[in-house]
């Protein structure tokens, strides 16, 4: 009985977990790997792992709706994906050195600080329904870095460029970095990434994030199975969870405003932050 209901806990939390990181294309496993940890007592490193394998259903799952519904900005998404797997690769290998040498502690004070330093940059644009205008640089016109989408609730076609390829290109080395390490998809770098760097709509960053963050999934997963951090039952149970959460979000996420959805993103990151911080340091609130 004790059991049910403890499996039945991981499964409402990573369903939830699967909508709110569908809205703000984190994939969900930010949300994920702090509750697993601090709520339903799962060790960070199993956690880590099948959030993971979670990830890569959370992509597969939302990622596919807004390809459909032509938001997510593939060519960009597949550009960048280069920087964020070799992130990834280095950043699981770190992992290990870290879990192997009874330092846990160390990745709940680092998740923490990696979701707080993101509220800076998305309180900054919380008035923008589209982004500011900018210019046109060498990387846009090399790269080809223009978009276009149709926003339900402007409801008009929204055209955008992207900027700063290169700036873009080194958030997502170190977001692949963080993925590994921490066992995430690292959508809130991604999302940094695309939008605060490239200057690209809210909708278009969140979008693309939850496109790419599967491949750097996958990439440190590989890793983790083979270092044996991930329990078959608790990943299974988890990647349907989020994929019946991301399957939600992706339906509600085209008529919400961007502003509304930076808000939901703050408050989250810094509730689930300071948990992480406290955790580490060994105080529970």
């Amino acid at each position: 009985m004790i059991e049910v209901v403890y499996f039945t806990l991981i499964l409402m939390a990573s369903i939830i977990s699967g909508f709110l990181g569908s809205l703000v294309g984190l994939g969900g496993a930010s949300f994920l790997v702090p509750i697993y940890t601090l709520y339903l007592g799962v060790p960070i490193k199993y956690a880590a792992g099948a959030s993971l394998i979670s990830t890569i259903a959370t992509s597969s799952g939302s990622a596919s709706a807004y390809v459909r519904d032509k938001i997510t900005n593939i060519r960009i998404g597949i550009g960048l994906e280069t920087a964020t797997t070799g992130g990834a690769i280095i950043g699981t290998l770190a992992a290990a050195w870290v879990y192997s040498h009874h330092l846990a502690k160390l990745i709940y004070i680092i998740f923490g600080i990696v979701l707080l330093s993101q509220v800076y940059f998305q309180y900054q644009k919380r008035e923008y329904e589209e982004p500011v205008g900018s210019k046109p640089d060498l990387t846009t016109r090399i790269f080809k870095l223009y978009g276009e989408y149709y926003d339900q609730r402007l409801k008009k076609n929204v055209k955008y460029i992207g900027v700063k390829w290169w700036l873009a290109e080194i958030i997502m080395f170190l977001a692949g970095l963080i993925s590994g390490l921490l066992g995430i998809g690292s959508g809130a770098l991604k999302v940094l990434g695309l939008d605060w760097a490239m200057n690209l709509p809210m909708k278009v960053s969140t979008t693309t994030s939850n496109f790419m963050i599967g491949v750097t999934a996958a990439t440190s997963s590989s890793i983790y199975w083979v270092l044996g951090y991930i329990q078959p039952l608790l990943a299974g149970l988890t990647a349907v969870g989020i994929l019946l959460g991301a399957f939600m979000g992706s339906k509600v996420l085209p008529g919400l405003k961007s502003k509304t959805i930076r808000y939901i993103f703050i408050l989250i990151l810094i509730f689930l932050g300071i948990e992480m911080i406290l955790k580490g340091f060994g105080i529970s609130l």
